[in-house]
């Protein structure tokens, strides 16, 4: 029996949770909580409530106990400080770092720590300074690139997929914000005047009705998500039950609307087997109309806009978004929601909310930018020419880097065939037609993890530090964050006559993956040998 001193609302769940975990509780953590039924909801006076035990219980469980339990089992020299576990997601994913999603980034506070002028009890000096010059050499998805303009830092990438290339430098170019706001709004026009009327619009808005009304009923929230929590529900076989009687819904309203679903004859490229006709129709509608634009700079923004798009609108469940498994172009029962959740049928909505964050992302970020040079290269770094290719797109550039010269790198390389690269954006490479070079990735998922695997990355991480070497000053300081499971970063970093001088072994705890084992990984301090 719950009493009424035990109840909290959920702004004073927020305020005693803070006081209790010694770190900020958003009134939104405490929501998240109760909406994927890690604590029971309790209607009182108008207002929604929690038990103050049932969050003791959540907390205990979560997150007391989990920095004893990490180290057990992955060792006491664990830095739970670079865990960052006190900040929110926005914290972690602040202005531009969330313009695009990308597998494998790391957060900012990271690169941050490493790059500012701060010492503590592990980072017992400082590295960089303002007006230097960092190296990424996996740029990924931008992150160094931006934490260095931030700090007053000049920062050059490299990356050998041309679309991490263009997202990392959207990222960190200064944009004309109301011509990009212009363009984007003669798209939305446009775009809404191509699907008005289109027999797919008004399907979707009754399936959508229809499915509101359906969960409501069989898939109550958060009721639903506590009780199967609880074990009192078996979700997959309940859901696989009323998902069944649902599809009948379904086909009655493709038949009323005469809907096409399903392209015609699709054959193996990416657009033709992951979206269904309509929303493919419309993105390709939306791609000719960038194609327009004569700004090169205001069309990557907008070619960024549109693939995050197209990244939402795959046909596949919400659960297998990281990782395609195989299209879905019904309604399914969704175990990351716990209810019925259906397939997109049309851009529109997600092209406005995206374009609208994009907007208030940039405009973010140029309160904090400083006047420093920032530039991500498509190419492969074992054989890059930095100064020559400074040279060719900011003469500026080049000459203060050849005068200065590199000061460290800060970078995350890939991991021994865990993700590929390219594949990740399939959907960028297949519409905008950028040159794939999965062969030239570093580590790629599709070659395994086996010894032959192993010694090639080996010598393509040692070929990368190499070739860096003439760019950088004698003093350099290089910092590789990796989870070193096959111990091959001694090896990697003897063969290119260096030496590791220092180790920082960290928590990853905000991974994307459904594997949610202790996880850690280390950032390498090395130097010159």
């Amino acid at each position: 029996m719950i009493e009424d001193r035990d109840l909290l609302t959920i702004r004073e769940a927020s305020q005693w949770a803070t006081e209790y975990l010694g770190r900020n509780v958003s009134a939104a953590n405490i929501s998240y909580l109760i909406q994927y039924g890690r604590v029971k909801k309790y209607n009182g006076h108008n207002t929604v409530k929690v038990s103050k035990r049932d969050l003791l219980r959540y907390y205990e469980t979560h997150v007391s106990r989990k920095e004893s339990e990490w180290k057990k089992e992955l060792g006491e020299d664990l830095n739970w400080a670079l865990s960052f576990d006190h900040l929110t997601e926005k914290e972690r994913t602040k202005h531009v770092h969330r313009l695009h999603p990308y597998k494998g980034k790391f957060i900012p506070q990271l690169v941050e720590y490493f790059l500012d002028s701060h010492t503590d009890d592990f980072k017992r000096e400082v590295y960089f300074s303002p007006g230097d010059i960092v190296l990424d050499p996996f740029c990924g998805s931008g992150t160094t690139l931006v934490q260095a303009n931030e700090l007053g830092i000049h920062a050059i990438g490299v990356d050998v997929s041309a679309f991490n290339a263009m997202m990392s430098n959207v990222k960190v170019r200064k944009h004309n914000l109301f011509e990009l706001h212009g363009e984007i709004r003669r798209i939305t026009i446009a775009l809404k005047e191509y699907i008005a009327g289109k027999s797919y619009v008004r399907f979707e808005a009754e399936l959508a009705e229809a499915l509101t009304r359906f969960n409501q009923q069989y898939f109550p929230s958060p009721e639903f998500k506590y009780r199967v929590r609880r074990g009192e529900i078996d979700q997959m076989a309940y859901g696989a039950e009323k998902e069944e009687v649902f599809l009948k819904t379904f086909e009655a309203l493709v038949e009323k609307h005469q809907v096409k679903i399903r392209q015609e004859n699709p054959g193996d490229s990416f657009l033709e087997q992951w979206y269904n006709l309509p929303v493919r129709e419309e993105i390709e509608f939306t791609a000719a109309l960038i194609q327009e634009v004569k700004d090169p700079d205001i069309r990557m923004a907008l070619a960024v806009i549109l693939s995050r798009v197209m990244r939402s609108c795959r046909a596949t469940t919400h659960a297998d978004l990281a990782t395609l498994v195989s299209p879905v172009f019904a309604p399914y029962y969704c175990r990351k929601h716990g209810k019925i959740c259906k397939p997109l049928f049309s851009t529109l909505k997600w092209w406005e909310r995206y374009s609208k964050d994009t907007l208030k992302r940039l405009s973010e970020f140029d309160t904090l930018r400083t006047s420093t040079f920032q530039h991500c290269f498509a190419d492969d770094s074992r054989k890059v020419n930095l100064f020559d290719s400074l040279q060719r797109v900011d003469e500026s550039f080049a000459n203060l880097a050849r005068e200065k010269k590199i000061a460290g790198v800060f970078s995350s390389p890939p991991y021994v065939g865990l993700i590929n690269y390219h594949e990740q954006h399939a959907y960028a490479y297949a519409l905008f037609g950028f040159e794939r070079r999965d062969e030239r990735e570093i580590g790629p998922l599709y070659r395994g993890q086996g010894r032959e695997a192993r010694e090639s990355y080996v010598i393509g991480i040692s070929d990368v530090l190499l070739n860096l070497r003439p760019y950088l000053r004698e003093d350099f300081d290089i910092f590789l964050v990796a989870n070193d499971k096959f111990g091959l970063y001694p090896r990697i970093v003897d063969r290119a006559g260096m030496k590791i001088v220092n180790e920082f072994k960290r928590p990853v705890l905000c991974r994307t993956e459904k594997n949610k084992a202790p996880y850690s990984e280390t950032i390498f301090h090395i130097k010159a040998g």
